[in-house]
């Protein structure tokens, strides 16, 4: 019975995928006649209509400078944050432990409008950097909750042995819990990405210059400009560009996902 539900829930979720890839090689007038259909005669200037006057390559780049940077900004702090609340017992360890996860229930909806007012005091909307630094926020609370009690799993033996050679705390950090730790920071830096890269609502609010869109603003524009056109083969073409990193980024690592989830849950 559990197996025969998730099947039908895998289902479910490729079946959409599927047709949106399959109808990104169609054209207009077969997308509308035959929807289910395999394409007779696969259009592949769809993709490359979409990727330059669509701007969608824009939009990509976009993406990928604003995530990546927020990303590797998110996992720097939120491990060094979670290395010191799990290694070191300080006053207000578990305060401080406690405010970030509470920061991961807080609705970003209520957020928004101081957000908008402190970035523009800053003089950081509309910019790469705004961007990043409102992103990385976003995702540092649940990266402190995930490694925090990855980093309580490892051994202090390997850390204790390092302190009597001679290792200073930065050193005992970077060069040897760090790469112990590689599993849980794969694990969440994959969960980061796939959020970060879909994030919507952020950007609409700080960003409302198109030619810094990132791919989530630039799919809504292009939904609205080409409907009115009627060119659904554009429109297809570039949603499937747009799944195509999130799915990558699935595949290449899903083993590393389930290696980090299992054993930050071994205590």
């Amino acid at each position: 019975m559990a197996h025969a539900a998730m099947l039908a829930w895998g289902v479910v979720t490729a079946l959409p995928l599927l047709w949106a890839v399959l109808s990104s090689f169609k054209s207009d007038h077969e997308i509308l006649t035959a929807p289910w259909s395999i394409p007779q005669h696969p259009q592949w200037t769809n993709w490359s209509r979409a990727w330059n006057e669509a701007d969608i390559g824009r939009y990509f780049l976009n993406s990928a400078i604003v995530v990546g940077g927020a990303l590797v900004l998110t996992m720097l702090l939120g491990a060094l944050v979670a290395y010191a609340l799990a290694r070191y017992e300080f006053p207000g360890n578990r305060l401080v432990y406690h405010t970030f996860v509470a920061a991961m229930f807080f609705p970003v909806f209520l957020a928004l409008v101081p957000l908008f007012f402190v970035v523009k005091q800053l003089h950081l909307l509309d910019t790469y950097a705004g961007l990043i630094l409102v992103y990385a926020a976003y995702a540092v609370p649940f990266t402190v909750f995930f490694l925090h009690a990855f980093f309580r799993t490892l051994p202090s033996s390997i850390a204790e042995a390092a302190f009597l050679d001679g290792c200073g705390h930065g050193a005992v950090f970077f060069r040897i819990m760090l790469p112990m730790a590689r599993p849980g920071l794969v694990a969440v830096g994959i969960f980061n990405f796939l959020g970060l890269w879909n994030q919507y609502l952020l950007p609409l609010v700080l960003n409302s210059d198109p030619d810094r869109y990132v791919l989530a603003q630039g799919l809504a524009a292009l939904s609205v400009s080409q409907g009115y056109r009627s060119d659904w083969s554009g429109l297809f073409a570039g949603l499937t560009i747009a799944m195509i990193p999130v799915l990558v980024a699935y595949v290449a690592f899903q083993r590393h996902i389930r290696a980090g989830m299992t054993t930050g849950a071994v205590r």
